[in-house]
């Protein structure tokens, strides 16, 4: 396992997390839903953790799952 997530995983959940949609931050990102889908499903197994509640299609932040969109925002932000 490497020491960090794949950055295209962080951006994507990021953009779900900030836009609240995967649709939108799909659009964002010039990438297909099912990509930004892949990429964040692939960065909770990376962290082996969920970081959204999910129910049909709504998924909710997890209070770890805001807690790591807000230091991402932080981090990209400065960046």
């Amino acid at each position: 396992m490497s020491d960090f997530p794949p950055i295209a995983s962080l951006r994507s959940f990021e953009a779900v997390a900030r836009l609240g949609s995967v649709t939108l931050a799909a659009q964002e990102l010039d990438i297909s839903p099912s990509a930004v889908s892949h990429q964040v499903r692939g960065l909770e197994g990376w962290l082996k953790a969920p970081l959204f509640r999910r129910a049909g299609n709504r998924a909710t932040l997890l209070p770890h799952g805001a807690a790591l969109a807000g230091a991402l925002a932080g981090a990209f932000s400065e960046i």
